[in-house]
């Protein structure tokens, strides 16, 4: 197949997505296909008569490694030729409209907060993952959480935060706070009282005019892929000091990944059930990530805390985890992805 691996963007998670789209390129030339990695700010910068050329030119691996903050997009915006907002960048239309399949390997909001695969829906231009519904209900943490409660699924009580709109409320402490549409936990902070509230809402504020605040919930942090509306293994994320953040999510050896958890087959089937769950109620297809903390209590609840719909495929990076759990490599992976999104497609 000729296939586009969209990653970068101009987001805080670009490292990430790079990281990703890397990885799903090196591995699906690996399998024969004829692959051309893209960076969706920047385009293509090659030149070429007809864009089915591209895919047919020899290319290398490259490892592209996460650094252990997030990138200065200040910096990136100033490396580019093209003197315009666009977020899209040179020929990127035209070139995905000449393969057989779109790869998104985009992680942060203009991945997948619906816009992107609504311009390609327009364009008619196949792609991987959830449709522009499902992508802007998921990404924003105050619509999704409103889709739980009435969906009863259960989620930690929260309020969202405006820019504009002061004084600030509170759910009590201690409490998360956490940009609404962000993701990769940038801007997120765990409050443990006043003191530090205030600080940890303007940080969030750095990052986008929305914020969630979310109660605090005490107990095991577990997260299940989807794929194909069916839930995958569960994996319990224990990372060895503080949260997990930024650093510890893509720097090898902070975090401690369990595939599959160890909890018992009675709580596994609770969480894939409630994570089908919400794959159905967010109007998800192909593949996505559910989180959860599974309560320190006798009851063990679960809270849902959110819904990821183009999850990491990095070194180290969940899903392939959970794939290999399944008997999966990790290409194999990424071509289960491409199958079940051209499913879609053929309806």
């Amino acid at each position: 197949m000729n296939i586009v691996v969209l990653c970068g963007g101009l987001s805080n998670e670009r490292d990430v997505s790079l990281s990703t789209g890397h990885g799903v390129a090196n591995a699906l030339r690996d399998r024969g296909h004829n692959v051309v990695l893209m960076d969706l700010f920047f385009g293509c910068q090659e030149e070429y008569d007809d864009p089915k050329e591209l895919f047919v030119r020899k290319r290398e691996n490259v490892i592209y490694r996460v650094e252990r903050t997030v990138p200065d997009l200040d910096a990136i915006r100033a490396q580019r030729k093209q003197n315009n907002n666009s977020l899209i960048g040179d020929n990127v239309l035209e070139i995905c409209a000449a393969a057989d399949m779109t790869f998104l390997a985009l992680h942060g909001e203009e991945g997948e907060n619906g816009k992107l695969q609504a311009m390609l829906d327009i364009a008619g231009i196949r792609y991987t993952g959830a449709g522009y519904l499902g992508s802007a209900m998921a990404m924003n943490k105050g619509v999704s959480k409103m889709i739980f409660r009435e969906s009863g699924i259960p989620t930690a009580p929260a309020i969202t935060l405006k820019k504009e709109e002061k004084p600030y409320g509170n759910v009590g402490y201690p409490c998360v706070v956490k940009p609404c549409s962000g993701g990769s936990s940038v801007g997120t902070a765990i409050v443990n009282g006043p003191n530090e509230y205030d600080a940890a809402v303007a940080d969030a504020f750095r990052y986008e005019d929305e914020v969630i605040v979310e109660k605090f919930i005490s107990g095991r942090e577990l997260t299940v892929g989807v794929m194909d509306g069916k839930a995958m293994p569960v994996i319990e994320i224990i990372p060895k000091a503080g949260f997990y953040d930024y650093k510890n999510k893509y720097q090898a050896g902070l975090t401690e990944e369990i595939c599959p958890a160890q909890i018992s087959d009675e709580d596994t089937g609770r969480v894939q059930r409630l994570a089908e769950q919400v794959f159905k109620a967010l109007h998800l297809d192909v593949y996505g990530r559910v989180d959860f903390i599974m309560e320190n209590s006798e009851e063990k609840t679960l809270y849902c805390l959110e819904a990821n719909t183009l999850p990491g495929m990095t070194p180290t990076s969940l899903i392939p985890q959970m794939g290999v759990a399944m008997g999966m490599s990790y290409g194999e992976l990424c071509e289960k992805i491409i199958e079940v999104s051209m499913e879609k497609y053929r309806k």
